[in-house]
């Protein structure tokens, strides 16, 4: 282990070479293209680095070191949002609210254990059952969890997917003036 430092100064250095490699796993969107379908291209694929490499959520965005695919893929959603239209100011607010959504529903992804609808369905069962006594003073828990999580489960996939549509059909509206 102590070779290593041979080659790097110490384990912030370690680190920011990690966060970079995770970086180069992303897809970068083109610029010129079609932007919504190039920034949900990104967002699937940083939600697929992120969960390939879940140390890195917690690392990725605050480093102050950045190595060339950091750069790269930075440049290139910045590009793409230029492209689109937006103005400089926008491209800020647009980039961390995609950003935020990514990052935080990796997260709770991470958090869960449920991975699969049937396993969500399972649990939305167990919990109702556990707290049955309780429920009388949670109507909605009962009705969405009870109800709809515990018969069709949950779906990261899918409801990811709706969330990052949402918000590219909102950032469109805002190109489009509404």
């Amino acid at each position: 282990a102590m070779s290593l430092y041979n080659h790097i100064e110490n384990k912030n250095d370690l680190i920011d070479g990690m966060v970079d490699i995770v970086f180069g796993e992303i897809e970068a969107p083109a610029i010129g293209g079609d932007w919504k379908a190039e920034l949900r291209k990104r967002a699937i694929s940083t939600r697929s680095a992120l969960n390939r490499h879940r140390w890195a959520i917690g690392e990725m965005e605050g480093r102050t070191n950045h190595g060339p695919n950091s750069m790269r893929l930075h440049d290139a959603v910045l590009g793409c949002l230029r492209g689109a239209g937006f103005s400089p100011e926008m491209t800020v607010h647009l980039y961390s609210v995609q950003d935020a959504y990514i990052y935080g529903f990796v997260l709770q992804e991470i958090d869960m254990e449920q991975e699969t609808p049937e396993e969500f369905a399972a649990e939305a069962e167990r919990q109702m059952h556990d707290y049955a006594e309780q429920l009388g003073n949670y109507p909605h828990l009962v009705e969405v969890v009870g109800g709809y999580v515990a018969e069709h489960g949950y779906d990261y996939e899918k409801e990811f997917l709706y969330g990052l549509d949402l918000i590219l059909d909102g950032l469109e509206s805002r190109l489009n003036g509404n």
